[in-house]
Order: C-alpha cells, then structure tokens, then sequence
C-alpha cells in the first residue's frame, strides 16, 4: 500500500496558489455544521504511530495538506498507509529509515514530532529542523534538551538534529520546560514512552491535544499519567500494540464557526465538540455579548446578538486564549462597539493580518505586540493577502460580514488546516465559492510593511485616543521558540 490522500476538495500547493475565494458578504448563515478532527492531535497522533510496530487505525482524521504531507513524511520512512475517507490505517512493521527527506519536512512544522517516536523505536534519528508557518523564529532548544535528559547524544549540524541512543534504550529523566511547548511536550512524552524507568515532564503543556496523543499512546499500552496537567508520567514499556483510535475534534474549526456565526449575527449549530476545550473563546464570546449555548453535550449554538461590543484579548497557553484563534476574535472585534486590545504573548510575528483587515476598513494600529482596536460600523469586501493560516480564516469571517465582493488569495495556508471550509460554510448559506487561476490572474499586492511589522500606524483615525495598556502587557516576552506547531 502506497500513501495518497483521497479527498476531492483539496487542491495541491500549486493550484492553490492561483486560486482565489470569492465571497459576497452580509448574507446570513443558518444550519448545522459538521467540525472535522483536530489536525493538530492527527499530526502528533500520526508521529506516535511510529513508536508502535503494529498496525494503527485512525478515525476522524481530517482532509488537508498538513495531513497529506505527513502522511508523505512517513512513507519515507517506511510506513506504508491506506486512506478511505475519513480513516487512515498505518503499517509501521517496516520502519527502516531514519534519516526524514528535507524537502517534505522543510514545509511542516510539525513533521520535527517524528524525532522522538523515530529514536525510540530505532535507536537513531536525523530531523532537518522543520518548517511551516512562517510565523516567528521557534526553534527546538526544548526538545533537544529534553532528549539529552533522557539519556540521547543530539548535536545539530548543517540544519539537521541528530540524534542517537547510548545502549538499547532512552533511559528515563526529570524534565523541566521553560515554556509549556506543545511541540516539546508531545516529543519528549512519545520519547519517553518506549524508555527505559520513570520520565517526569514538569510544567508540560496541558492543551487538549497534548491530552489527546497520551490517550492515543495509553490505547497503544503505554504507561502515561497526568496529561492535562503541568506534570506528566511516564513509565517506560518495552512495547506497544495496534489500536483504533479516534481523533477528538478540533477546536480551532469549532471556534472559526462560532465567530462566523457572531460576526454575521446568524444562529448556527456546530457538531461535535468538546465544549469544555472551547471554554477560553466562549468567555471571550459572552464578553462581546454573543450567546453560546449547549443544546447536547457534543453540540454548540450561536445565539445572534445585534449589539456586539470590544473587549481585551491576551493570548496564552491553554487553558488561556488561544492564539490560533486571536485572528478571528480580531476581526469580530473590528465590528464591535469601542476598542479592544488584542496582545499577541505566544509569536512575535503573528498580526501580520492587521494590514489586510485595515484594506477592509478596520482600524486597527499595532504598538509592539498589541493590536489597538476601534470598532467601526461595517467592513468593505477588498482584495486581500492571506499571510498564514489563521489569517486566512480571519480574511473569509471578515469577507462573509463586509459588504460588497471580497477576493482572498493565498488559499495554500487555508489549505493546511481547514477541511472544506468554503463548502461548509456555503452550507450554511454563505455565497462563496473558489475560484481556480491559471496562473494569469494578477497576485494581490498586501501593504504589510517594515513599519507595519515595526507597530506603526495602518490606517487608524490619527485623532482618535488610544486605549491604555499596561506596561506589563507591552513588556512580556514572547516564546516563539516554544508554542505550537504553526496551526
């Protein structure tokens, strides 16, 4: 069996490139929507399979290039994987390689998970330093130190970590992050699960995918305890068995569709989630004055509010905000009554699409990692960049609210992390559709400059005061080394 991915409404990089969303804004939406798996626990989940020798079915794995290029990721490594839909079953009996291709890993952040599962299992590991977003630096002084506690030689050269064991074994340690890393805590956790004695990860993040992998890890026969907590255990076993597992929704694609719903004042249904891993965007939500209620327990419903007004927003590992969502809750708030500050704690590089919502009408001014926001009465459909993936997201909730046409290119980054999110959306009653280019069509120019990117002023109303911000939310550092795989 050879790895290709059988969905229909993904386009390669290249086709994406050329094509745009077209969306015609101020249209209500109404239904049910059906939230995908979360991409960023199937690409972690995936990486665990390799620590197993026997099959691994998954369900529930969303439909996207991330998924794809993972999946091309470990066929080179020997894995061999059969797609059908939304399940995905992989063979990982002949692991032979250990050396991961630079130009597949050079385009996913989250393919350097791979290390941890591939020296445990094998014994050795070379993992170009990866790719992905480009959103801030994130380099992986975390992982490699935590390798090395677990007894592992790892030194980098000419951009590739290598990484091997002394003896037959990663021998279990005490690891203690400077950060909550995602991306560290989910290496080090699948690492430690073939290990040798007891591994304790202290101040480990505590995101519900973090939750999700050890759960996947623990069906596999791992001994793994405190996961959603700041301090994991993990009690080596010397092998691990197949399983079918699924994968829990995501939380992001659940959030993207509350804020659809909110910003185009409309009461829509979302299905399924875990209400509990949406609790900091909800909040948030109630604070806007937008209504959310459970009509089950794996259901969710926007109530539409006419009167939405600002509020502060500070991103934060979880159980705080989430960055992957400060994007969309930005847009909303560009159409909410008064001003809000949005303070980016997690990238340094991520309000790029400030620029572009400012092509739409906000007014928006970015002060260092702030974003100070004046609420204004409409948007206007405009040609518009997207930069990543979340900004992209933003760009079609900004596009369904505005009025009049608004045209988004960049659609490789939507293309990542959301499942036919135009087809879902037009279900709902969206007019957008994709267009496909033929390489003819001119490229939106965007406006993101280096005084832009420097905090300066894109667009806002030069008399109109600023909010005050505390010094300490101007002051904190930001852990770009350190946060999630660029979802």
């Amino acid at each position: 069996m050879t790895y290709s991915l059988s969905a229909t409404n993904l386009n390669p990089d290249a086709s994406a490139e050329n094509s745009v969303l077209e969306i015609y804004g101020k249209h209500s939406l109404s239904g049910q929507v059906k939230i995908s798996g979360a991409k960023n626990s199937a690409l972690a989940i995936m990486a665990g399979a390799l620590l197993c020798s026997e099959d691994c079915r998954l369900s529930n794995v969303p439909q996207l290039v991330d998924i794809e290029r993972m999946g091309q990721i470990l066929s080179a490594f020997g894995v061999k994987l059969q797609r059908r839909g939304e399940v995905l079953e992989l063979n990982t009996s002949d692991l032979h390689q250990s050396n991961a291709p630079y130009e597949l890993v050079s385009q996913l952040r989250a393919s350097f998970f791979v290390i941890g599962s591939v020296l445990a299992r094998l014994g050795t590991a070379k993992i170009p330093l990866p790719g992905g977003c480009a959103i801030g630096a994130r380099p992986v002084e975390l992982h490699v130190r935590g390798l090395q506690a677990l007894g592992a030689n790892v030194h980098i050269e000419h951009g590739v970590v290598h990484a091997y064991v002394k003896g037959d074994r990663l021998k279990g340690g005490n690891i203690y992050l400077d950060y909550p890393s995602v991306g560290a805590t989910e290496t080090l956790m699948m690492a430690a699960t073939l290990a040798d004695g007891e591994t304790i990860i202290d101040n480990a993040a505590q995101e519900p995918e973090v939750v999700d992998l050890a759960n996947f890890c623990r069906a596999m026969g791992a001994n793994i305890s405190g996961e959603g907590s700041k301090r994991i255990v993990i009690n080596g076993v010397p092998k691990l068995h197949a399983v079918d597992y699924a994968i829990i929704p995501d939380r992001i694609e659940a959030g993207t569709f509350l804020v659809a719903g909110a910003i185009t004042r409309s009461e829509i249904s979302i299905y399924p989630v875990i209400p509990g891993h949406l609790t900091a965007a909800i909040n948030k939500l109630q604070s806007i004055g937008v209504q959310v209620v459970s009509d089950t327990a794996d259901s969710l419903r926007v109530i539409p509010c006419d009167y939405l007004v600002g509020t502060d927003i500070e991103t934060q590992p979880y159980p705080g905000f989430p960055t992957d969502m400060q994007a969309q809750f930005m847009t909303l708030l560009t159409v909410s009554e008064g001003d809000s500050v949005v303070t980016e704690t997690v990238f340094e590089n991520r309000l790029r699409h400030v620029a572009e919502l400012n092509r739409m009408g906000a007014d928006i001014r970015v002060r260092g990692n702030n974003a100070i926001i004046r609420g204004v009465a409409h948007l206007s459909g405009a040609p518009v960049l997207a930069t990543d993936l979340r900004a992209s997201a933003a760009l079609v909730i900004a596009g369904l609210a505005a009025n009049g046409k608004t045209i988004i290119q960049g659609l490789h980054h939507l293309d990542r992390g959301y499942d036919n999110l135009e087809g879902k959306l037009r279900q709902l009653g969206a007019k957008i559709k994709r267009i496909s280019g033929d390489g003819n069509t001119p490229l939106v120019v965007s406006q993101v400059t280096p005084e832009a990117n420097l905090g300066a002023n894109l667009g806002a109303t030069p008399e109109v005061a600023e909010p005050k911000i505390s010094p300490q939310a101007g002051e904190k550092n930001l852990h770009s080394s350190v946060a999630n795989p660029c979802s």
